[in-house]
């Protein structure tokens, strides 16, 4: 089949530029070529330092956008269907919401092409966003269950939201993580950053206000504030450094908030983003993962955290209950105080963190394997599915 995929910034994914989405299309197109597909990537040209037309077999097609918050994606979005309409394709697949909106135009003017829509999360709960945008990616989710062939949740939370709310069935295929070998992990990379194996607290986002990241920082200043900073008065004898893995994202009022509520402290370290080797050591090396978001389609950095081995702690929204069932450790979403208590207990409790670790890893083989997402999405784009 050829398919063109169109709603994500940039394949490939590339540093502080992109999120769950431009991971989730990356893992998916280069996929989708291993099988045999001829796989097009609509890109947007002006976040590349050198602009690149193929990617692990994936051809990369460029369509202007008008570059600012609000205008970026949806420009980009039809500057790309308008281009789309011309090219001989099987599938378009639209990823997320706002894109959803324009996809009735190929579902009129190119009538033999299916038409897939993802729905990654209910965006319009992003606090992000003004006023106009919410209501507009409100008229999204209607237009992602309504206009396309096909929808697909990547969480059974959206699946039952759109049942409740739409009165739509629409069809649930996860991210995924790839698997790894849980062995001895080096930590070459990271020692430059002042931590090793089992030395720190890691979370991983994109660092705008919904992730909760700010909640993390003040649980682990509470933390600094009543055990000091003699490691024998810490939980668990050690003091474990907050190591935060992320860039912002239209966001960087957000993150001098964050390194302002950091401040006085040398344990909070902010490393920036991070890929490849660097990254893959940070997961493999923590002590635990703290993921404190607000709202989620399904974080794939959980995922991924879990696939290493790690002991995850997650806010308690349905999103991130999904993604560990019983394979990790909640708190009250928004609660600095509940976070804080898990935090003590965690770090009180090695054994208790690495049993958990072992768990998730065991889950995420089951559930999350990319090899069989793909195969899922692959029955959609033949209609055996939906």
């Amino acid at each position: 089949m050829k398919i063109a995929i169109i709603g994500q910034k940039t394949v490939p994914f590339i540093g502080g530029r992109g999120g769950g989405i431009e991971r989730h299309v990356e893992e998916l197109s280069t996929r989708l070529v291993a099988d045999g597909h001829e796989v097009f990537v609509y890109s947007r040209g002006y976040l590349m330092e050198k602009k690149i037309r193929e990617y692990k077999g994936v051809k990369i097609l460029y369509t202007p956008s008008i570059p600012t918050k609000n205008l970026d994606t949806i420009t980009h979005v039809l500057f790309s269907t308008l281009h789309v309409l011309f090219k001989k394709v099987d599938v378009i697949h639209y990823h997320g919401v706002g894109p959803s909106t324009l996809s009735w135009i190929p579902r009129i003017f190119k009538p033999h092409t299916k038409i897939i829509v993802t729905f990654h999360s209910i965006d319009r709960f992003h606090k992000k966003w003004g006023a106009f945008a919410r209501w507009y990616l409100g008229l999204g989710e209607w237009t992602a269950v309504h206009f396309p062939h096909a929808c697909i949740a990547v969480s059974k939370s959206i699946q039952q939201y759109c049942r409740h709310v739409f009165n739509k069935e629409v069809i649930y295929i996860p991210n995924g993580t790839d698997l790894h070998k849980i062995g001895e992990a080096h930590d070459n990379r990271i020692r430059p950053f002042g931590i090793s194996k089992d030395s720190y607290i890691l979370t991983v986002a994109r660092l705008i206000k919904h992730k909760g990241i700010h909640y993390l920082i003040e649980a682990y200043k509470k933390l600094e504030k009543i055990h000091g900073t003699d490691p024998k008065n810490w939980p668990g004898g050690e003091i474990r450094k907050l190591t935060i893995v992320g860039a912002p994202s239209y966001s960087d009022d957000y993150l001098d908030y964050l390194k302002k509520i950091a401040a006085g402290s040398s344990n909070i370290i902010f490393v920036g983003f991070q890929q490849g080797e660097t990254l893959a050591q940070l997961f493999a090396n923590a002590y635990l993962y703290v993921h404190p978001s607000e709202a989620e389609g399904l974080s794939i950095t959980i995922l991924e955290a879990m696939s290493y081995g790690t002991c995850v702690l997650v806010s308690n929204i349905p999103e991130n209950l999904e993604s560990i069932d019983h394979a990790g450790f909640t708190f009250e979403s928004k609660n600095v105080n509940d976070l804080y208590e898990m935090l003590v207990y965690l770090l009180d409790f090695p054994e208790s963190v690495k049993m958990h670790g072992e768990k998730a890893l065991t889950f995420i083989k089951k559930n999350f394997n990319w090899g069989d997402i793909v195969a899922d999405i692959e029955k959609v784009y033949a209609n055996k599915q939906g």
